[in-house]
């Protein structure tokens, strides 16, 4: 573990930072001890309040163990931290993880058929009329733009409405945290994604079959929607 003086701002959060990096690199390995605070704080130049906090998040995030009193323990973070966890896996050490990247395009294939079938089904008549614009000026926003990192986030938006009508806070978090993971790559995907926010047509089906309550065909559109640039970018992360 090569600790790095902290030269930010932010300190506690610098400290996290460079040990949940260390942590989800693998170079801090499940079962290993942390130094103490003391020695945390000579070792990375800050204050013990510092790295006291920055252990605090790095727990309460899934990534170690702090027990008072006894040494602090780093866990497996695939079996306790959460979904906050997906933007720092995608991208390590300035790199893209092509595995972490497939499984967030497999999450998304296998989330948007759903998330659209159940805001097909739940969406009441009360509902309908306000969703159904929000999702019909997204549509036009999307048709009228040109430039294709806009384009998708004009997609984006039209899937947060959705997920609003899907009515499901485990859904939604896990929409929160996988935009979280592949917005910051909006600009090398633009290619590959093109053809799919460029589809104003099936965007319009989609919201369609939304509103008017039909939830298996909201979930075969949504699957034909998403499926083409999910497998063109899956053969790109394989080499194919």
């Amino acid at each position: 573990m090569a600790l790095q003086p902290v030269v930010k701002r932010s300190v506690s959060g610098d400290v996290f930072e460079q040990i949940a990096a260390d942590v989800l690199s693998g170079e801090l390995v499940p079962g290993a001890t942390l130094p103490s605070e003391r020695q945390l704080a000579e070792a990375l130049g800050v204050s013990r309040p510092a790295v006291r906090e920055a252990l605090q998040r790095l727990a309460a995030a899934g990534l170690v163990a702090v027990r008072q009193g006894d040494a602090t323990t780093v866990l497996d973070y695939r079996r306790g931290a959460g979904l906050e966890v997906l933007p720092r896996l995608l991208v390590q050490a300035g790199e893209l993880e092509p595995k972490v990247a497939r499984s967030i395009l497999e999450a998304r294939l296998h989330n948007g058929p759903k998330v659209a079938e159940l805001a097909a089904g739940r969406l009441g008549a009360a509902d309908a009329e306000t969703v159904g614009a929000l999702l019909a000026d997204t549509v036009e926003a999307l048709a009228a733009e040109q430039d294709p990192v806009a384009q998708q986030r004009h997609a984006m938006e039209f899937w947060d409405h959705v997920v609003d009508a899907a009515d499901s806070i485990v859904f939604r978090l896990m929409f929160n945290m996988l935009r979280a993971a592949y917005e910051p790559a909006l600009a090398a995907l633009a290619p590959i994604m093109s053809a799919e926010v460029g589809n104003v047509g099936a965007y319009r089906e989609l919201a369609a079959a939304i509103v008017a309550g039909r939830p298996q065909e909201a979930a075969d559109i949504a699957r034909a929607l998403l499926e083409p640039a999910t497998t063109a970018l899956i053969d790109v992360l394989d080499g194919h």
